[in-house]
């Protein structure tokens, strides 16, 4: 919060201060974090009667970690891409005061300092999401809107607890649940479900998502989507395996099935909107939704398998859709565009930018041998192998669209990197290098924790058991090795570096002849020259047949049927004004009516 208020004052030294400022601010935090912090201390503070208490444990450690770490690259990043942009201190002090709002919400031990920092979080980034101006006032109104249904279902939820408990802390939440009768238990879990489920962007509460994700500035929205989702994620986690798993069989059972096919019901339909896309930010922002639905699928399953892969996947989502927002916001800001269907042949002018997507996206795909891989193969593995059969059905759902979001990345790829040079993008060069060393760095620990996941799986395995699950172990997958340590990926890396190595080869050989680099207009067809507005670009209409084959199913958006409901209260709405016209005599004549039916049928209504 120091450096929140500080970024904004430095602004009026210079500009560029207040993002060195928030950067400072940010990654000092960071250092303190993962030097001086541990996942014992706790500090009860008593304020009236009210107790909030602050501290990690295993399970919010793995957040915390997750916050801090991407973060700290993510606003050495913000210091390059906002420089030269307008009211940068009201930017970074919003900026700051998010990340401080998340680490607010993972040391929360009580749900009443959860519920102030959420608000924090909510409310700087709605500022964020409506910086650029006007026009993204509807945006902004949309995501304030779905947050304060989220939020007062959150705060229903808190209160009707505390009428139970008598107590804020959630700890007490979790003990005292199973002595809730059925009613009351249906009435709390569903509450906390909407509230986490709005920033989780589950369907159908996720569409003020993907304008929110894509028309704000790049720098934060590798924060908004990597990073602030993960906050419903945080919260689902401990309903489902901490509250839920201490309720009946029957009532957890309802849960997770809901939850877990409307995960898979995300996961597909947004990946659809993804492929369809024909802007850079609108595709990663529908991508981010249903990369959150695998996450949300694993949480609600349930069986430890599931939930290790969600918690993992939640990491290496935050590591890969940072970098490929960052890499479009490099893109954005070197070439002045994200449209696929202009840009494209970028990768000789910003090669460090195309490394960073490209691995990336090989993560975000599934295809081996990153961290995406091992996520999913897990979560298959999970479905395969539940004693629900139902699973075996959902597992469809996410196996199609893991598949489909091979096609939306490659366009991604081939739209901005791939192709042939036009010359209005000769005067790209290369981000500058602020923008492109956390990009690389965190490209890096992708292939990291591809290679050796049980770096991730030795923190979040603790994370399990604290949160309910016992002697949680790694060798429940068909990936692991004996020692069930680590997962066992040389096979997997051999085949994969061999098939590179192969393809490298043949490609130098085919092109050991001088290459002449034409653009799509150095051609003829009988004689006719294309002319200098005529679009030849490769990318237009990537997908056309695609599109016309899943047309049926993308006719109506859930928009569409939000705006109906609009428009149903706003009649409903306008014939209440006919009643209540704010005239005196009207009302006069309403107790006269009144008193008339009271004598008439008083005595039987009173009996």
């Amino acid at each position: 919060m120091g450096g929140a208020i500080l970024a904004y004052l430095a602004k009026r030294i210079t500009p560029m201060l207040s993002s060195i400022v928030s950067f400072l601010a940010i990654s000092s935090a960071a250092v303190v974090f993962f030097t001086m912090t541990s996942s014992t201390d706790v500090v009860t503070v008593s304020v009236r009667n009210f107790t909030l208490q602050f501290g990690l444990n295993a399970y919010s450690w793995v957040f915390a970690a997750m916050v801090m770490g991407i973060s700290a690259l993510v606003s050495l990043y913000n210091i390059a891409y906002m420089s030269g942009k307008d009211r940068l201190g009201y930017f970074n002090l919003n900026f700051t005061l998010a990340i401080m709002s998340m680490m607010g919400i993972v040391f929360a031990n009580d749900w009443i300092s959860f519920f102030i920092f959420w608000e924090i979080m909510t409310w700087s980034s709605f500022l964020i999401v409506v910086y650029n101006g006007i026009d993204e006032g509807k945006i902004g109104t949309k995501y304030m809107i779905f947050s304060a249904v989220g939020g007062y279902a959150m705060l229903m939820a808190i209160v009707i607890t505390n009428s139970q408990i008598d107590s804020f802390l959630i700890a007490d939440l979790i003990n005292a649940y199973p002595t809730f009768g059925h009613g009351m238990q249906a009435m709390i879990g569903i509450l906390f479900l909407i509230g986490f489920s709005v920033k989780a962007a589950v369907m159908p509460l996720h569409v003020w998502a993907p304008r929110a994700y894509s028309d704000s500035p790049m720098s934060f929205t590798a924060i908004f989507s990597g990073l602030l989702s993960k906050m419903g994620i945080f919260g689902m986690a401990i309903m489902f395996i901490s509250v839920f798993s201490k309720a009946s069989i029957g009532d957890t059972f309802i849960y997770s099935q809901v939850i877990a096919w409307l995960g898979g019901v995300t996961a597909v339909m947004a990946t659809f909107y993804a492929v369809i896309q024909k802007d850079a930010k609108r595709l990663l922002a529908y991508s981010s939704i249903a990369q959150l639905g695998y996450i949300v699928t694993g949480l609600a399953i349930g069986t430890k398998l599931s939930v290790m892969s969600a918690l993992f996947l939640a990491v290496i989502h935050a590591l890969y859709k940072g970098i490929l927002f960052m890499a479009v916001g490099a893109v954005e800001r070197q070439a002045g565009s994200t449209n696929l269907e202009q840009l494209g042949a970028l990768i000789r002018k910003m090669p460090w930018t195309f490394f960073s997507a490209l691995i990336a996206a090989i993560a975000l795909a599934g295809i081996p041998p990153l961290g995406g891989f091992v996520g999913k193969w897990m979560l298959y593995e999970s479905m395969i192998t539940s004693t629900n059969p139902s699973h075996l059905f959902l597992v469809i759902l996410i196996f199609l669209s893991s598949t489909a979001a091979f096609l939306y990345v490659y366009r991604l790829l081939f739209g901005l990197f791939l192709g042939q040079e036009e010359p209005e993008w000769d005067h790209v060069k290369e981000a500058p290098a602020p923008m492109v060393i956390p990009m690389v760095l965190m490209a890096l620990t992708l292939i990291l924790l591809g290679y050796a996941p049980g770096l991730l799986f030795e923190p979040i395995a603790n994370g399990m058991e604290f949160l309910g699950f016992e002697n949680v172990g790694w060798q429940m997958s068909s990936l692991s090795n004996i020692w069930g340590d680590t997962v066992d990926m040389q096979y997997v890396w051999g085949s994969v570096v061999t098939l590179f190595v192969l393809g490298a080869i043949f490609i130098t050989i085919k092109n050991r002849k001088s290459t002449r680099y034409v653009t799509t207009k150095d051609i003829h067809t009988s004689g006719e020259i294309p002319e200098a507005h005529e679009n030849l670009t490769y990318a237009v209409d990537f997908y056309k047949p695609f599109e016309r084959a899943i047309e049926p199913v993308m006719r109506k958006t859930m928009d569409f049927y939000y705006n109906h409901f609009g428009n149903g209260l706003e009649s409903l709405f306008g014939f209440v004004r006919k009643i209540y016209t704010g005239n005196g005599q009207t009302y006069a004549m309403y107790v006269v009516i009144f008193l008339v039916i009271l004598l008439l049928i008083g005595e039987q209504i009173f009996k």
